[in-house]
């Protein structure tokens, strides 16, 4: 059962929860659905808003979706997903269902795809896009280490519209 909390009763630690314990970013365009794992992230306040900001390659599946749709989520799960969340940030949508294939459950709220099996969901409102551009790279050492393939992420910055937490 999901219950909604404020985002001051967001007592973890971002850092853990999205560098070390990853994420899914779910988007739909009103047909389809998909998710990618994400540990590049964070939540602050910017415009006034409670935001969160997310990173996503160009070539990725699910930034298509995120690009058609004004809403999006930020799945995180218990202990022991691991496998689940490997292998949701290593196949793509395109090829599979892999929702399906992960035996994961969706549901929309607020236009926004949700996982039954997370622990906690944010959904988020789209505020701005922007590519990354490798002109605007202080340390040129991030390029090669990240961008190999120049293939710069496109930051998202979200508005964080609804917490839902699963209590049992």
């Amino acid at each position: 059962m999901w219950e909604k909390i404020k985002p001051e009763e967001l007592n973890e630690n971002p850092f853990s929860l999205i560098g070390e314990d990853w994420m899914l970013v779910a988007a739909s365009d009103g047909t389809k659905v998909n998710a990618m794992t994400a540990s590049w992230g964070g939540v602050g306040i910017l415009w006034g808003k409670k935001v969160a900001f997310v990173f996503i390659r160009p070539q990725r599946y699910t930034k298509e979706l995120i690009d058609k749709s004004e809403k999006l989520s930020l799945s995180f799960f218990d202990d022991g997903n691991r496998k689940m969340l490997n292998y949701m940030g290593t196949v793509s949508g395109r090829d599979e269902d892999k929702i399906a294939a992960c035996g994961l459950h969706v549901e929309m709220v607020n236009s926004a795809p949700v996982f039954q099996e997370s622990r906690m969901v944010l959904i988020c409102r789209k505020l701005y896009a922007q590519p990354m551009e490798e002109a605007c790279f202080l340390d040129h050492e991030l390029i090669e280490k990240n961008y190999p393939n120049r293939d710069y992420h496109t930051v998202y910055v979200v508005e964080i519209e609804k917490i839902l937490v699963q209590r049992q």
